[in-house]
């Protein structure tokens, strides 16, 4: 059985190496006869595209089929890794061991080049450091590794509004840029629930062995509603003028919700949008002074009255 595993795997580079390679030529290679190539053509049949469009044209995948990488979870490589002490050696044929060893240095190469990946991909990330510390390093080299590999993470976190330093397992889900700073969503063993984390907050991040799933989690309708990044319990709609000014700008903002906009005759835009956190939305609004106008709700409106109010005051 192992042979023919290897053989394979040869056949299959020897495809990819020589498109519209013939069935005498991959015997010859194989060292076996025709009819064993016809035989394992089938099998490769099964799991690659592999076609032979008529007599003359030989052996050729189809579309991007390539081997390379192998693409082994954690799981596969260690299972494969552990295949030499639980077969009987004697029993094996003379090209195992190199073929082996090919496999498992390509698994490898393909880790180290996909860690590589991930740092230059994170050094040409940016974030500005809190002004409470001299500097600040950088976990979204491991934080984007552990979401790729789902691997939980193991971390020690400092929730601002409390003023308290955790250590937390965290699933990480999904990394979201919001204003100049990333933030985690991942599922929270310390709370059993999705949370939102701030990635400067974090003090160490360290990726385990536990591998997770993310069942049937769905980003879009954990985040529906949500202006920014934090969620509210309590749906507000609101509806803005913009200046012609600043319309045009308004439309290209990138959102998680669904804003209704309606041009005006004057070059002004009408904006409708459902949101779960008010804060979040007047603050966002506030970017935009005299340009914007909340029109609703009523209360909204008169509570901005009075604090432009007391801000007139501060400054008389």
């Amino acid at each position: 059985m192992i042979d023919k595993v290897i053989r394979i795997f040869n056949i299959t580079n020897a495809i990819q190496a020589n498109p519209g390679i013939s069935a005498a030529d991959l015997a010859l290679k194989c060292d076996v006869n025709i009819r064993t190539i016809y035989r394992d053509l089938d099998i490769l049949s099964l799991i690659a595209p592999v076609t032979n469009e008529g007599r003359g044209t030989g052996y050729r995948f189809m579309g991007k089929f390539f081997l390379y990488p192998l693409n082994f979870s954690e799981q596969e490589a260690l299972v494969f890794s552990l295949l030499p002490s639980v077969v009987d050696k004697d029993k094996l044929p003379p090209g195992f061991d190199t073929a082996y060893d090919k496999v498992m240095a390509t698994h490898f190469k393909e880790k180290s080049k996909q860690n590589s990946l991930i740092e230059n991909i994170t050094d040409i990330i940016q974030m500005g450091t809190p002004a409470y510390r001299q500097e600040s390093p950088n976990y979204l080299q491991p934080i984007i590794q552990a979401i790729l590999e789902q691997k939980t993470i193991d971390t020690v976190y400092h929730t601002q509004y409390r003023n308290e330093t955790t250590n937390r397992k965290i699933n990480p889900y999904y990394l979201v840029p919001r204003d100049q700073r990333f933030y985690l969503i991942g599922y929270c063993h310390l709370k059993q629930a999705i949370r939102t984390f701030r990635i400067s907050r974090f003090q160490n991040v360290d990726i385990t062995g536990h591998s997770y799933d993310k069942g049937d989690f769905n980003i879009k309708q954990y985040l529906k509603n949500t202006w920014s990044i934090d969620r509210g319990d309590k749906n507000t709609t609101f509806k803005v003028r913009f200046s012609s000014e600043v319309a045009r700008y308004i439309k290209e903002e990138e959102l998680f919700v669904h804003p209704r906009m309606k041009d005006q005759k004057d070059g002004s835009l009408i904006f409708e949008v459902t949101v779960n956190n008010e804060k979040e939305f007047i603050n966002w609004i506030l970017h935009y002074g005299p340009n914007a106008e909340i029109l609703e709700p009523q209360s909204v409106r008169e509570s901005l009255k009075q604090q432009l109010s007391q801000w007139v005051e501060m400054y008389r």
